[in-house]
């Protein structure tokens, strides 16, 4: 057995997935890594409670539930599974001090459970998810914490050759990551959000080329759960200032694109008060999918289709209104240093002279709509500049007044 004093905790619903429970604390065993198994069944706690195979018995987890294991042991499954997640999370968050890492087995239920409580632990913990459902789509089970997630090919439903194959490789996966994970930097910098698109990378790159010997800074791709992760970090203390250049999640929430963020973008810079410098990156485009994609209501709109995969969609003046409306008002909930940046010449690398969607009459519109919502004080402010925002006058307005947020 390891010397450490940490767990990796192997969490599943012994009632169905007991011998694969115990297979994965064998492996992380032989592999050097001490374990405790975590039950998460919703029903027959009772039979289960005494078997010596599990190490935290599905009861003892329910009790962590805010309204007790009642409502855990409710007879319903949906609600059931809903309910030990919430007892799973508050667990995990009493007892993170004893992680080291954390892997789960489940189908449909069991990762759902599994991985919504695994969300609320920090970014760099190891998580692995070994699920039936790792095949399809997968955002709603990782959301923005760095969960891997790895298909177990067969159902899990009792060991075989391959399913003994596949969880001695998840278990070897997590001794890796425990038995050699990255030493600490004590010396390290502040650590610096930004968010880019494909088309405000020039922005983002001379940002960072110019910043990086005093913070270490990180880019999140503004595809939905990029701003998820990255406002995950400012709530857990991380991330100890931001440079919000490229809000196009926001265009996509409001008017049905694919890269969505949540209705709580920016609520995080409200609770916390960090630091926050905002500005227009790619909101004159709503991202689809293929042509095949697009919604019947758009037939009649400009479109740029930047690859068989990825088609882009202008935003009009009345949306770039309401975008601007939409920010304003989650901005005027911020006590902290805030302010917004609009670069009159251009949101993105197609909103330029001579470029599919360089459009001044929306840009104006956008100023308009956070113009009139957005209240300014001595801290919130909204600045304007004529450049465009790949050009390095823009780049040398944002670093100036960075400077002064800070």
């Amino acid at each position: 057995m390891s010397s450490m004093t940490q767990f990796v905790y192997v969490i599943g619903t012994a009632d169905t997935k007991l011998e694969e429970l115990i297979w994965l604390k064998s492996c992380l065993h032989a592999a050097g890594v001490d374990s405790y198994i975590i039950d998460v069944s919703t029903g027959n706690a009772a039979e289960l409670i005494e078997n010596k195979n599990i190490d935290i018995p599905s009861a003892q987890v329910a009790e962590y539930h805010p309204e007790g294991a009642s409502t855990v042991f409710c007879h319903e499954r949906g609600r059931a599974i809903t309910a030990m997640s919430v007892a799973l999370t508050h667990f995990l968050s009493g007892t993170a001090e004893d992680i080291s890492a954390l892997i789960g087995i489940g189908g449909s239920g069991g990762t759902a459970l599994i991985t919504a409580a695994m969300q609320s632990m920090p970014i760099g913990m190891p998580k692995l998810m070994v699920s039936t459902m790792a095949s399809g789509n997968v955002a709603d089970y990782v959301g923005g914490a760095d969960i891997a997630m790895l298909y177990s090919v067969t159902d899990l439903n009792g060991l075989n050759y391959l399913s003994r194959t596949i969880l001695a490789n998840a278990a070897n996966m997590i001794a890796g990551a425990v038995n050699h994970g990255m030493v600490p930097d004590s010396t390290r910098k502040p650590l610096l959000g930004l968010t880019m698109f494909g088309v405000t990378t020039p922005c983002i790159n001379q940002l960072v080329n110019l910043l990086k010997k005093q913070f270490d800074p990180l880019v999140f791709h503004a595809t939905g759960n990029g701003g998820t992760s990255m406002e995950s970090l400012i709530d857990s203390g991380e991330i100890m200032a931001v440079l919000d250049i490229t809000l196009t999640e926001i265009a996509d929430l409001l008017f049905g694109g694919v890269l969505a963020c949540k209705e709580t973008r920016l609520d995080c810079i409200a609770r916390t008060r960090k630091p926050w410098l905002g500005s227009a990156g790619a909101l004159d485009m709503v991202n689809f999918g293929g042509p095949d994609s697009i919604p019947e209501r758009y037939a009649q709109r400009l479109f740029v289709e930047h690859n068989a995969q990825v088609t882009l969609m202008r935003t009009t003046p009345e949306e770039n209104y309401q975008l601007g409306v939409w920010i304003g008002n989650k901005l005027n909930h911020c006590n902290g240093p805030v302010s917004f940046i609009i670069p009159e010449g251009g949101f993105s690398a197609l909103d330029a002279p001579g470029q599919p969607f360089f459009s001044p009459h929306a840009r104006q519109a956008f100023a308009q709509g956070l113009e009139s919502t957005m209240v300014q004080t001595a801290h919130r402010r909204i600045i304007k500049t004529p450049h465009h925002i790949n050009s390095p006058e823009f780049t040398s307005l944002v670093l100036n007044e960075f400077k002064k947020i800070l």
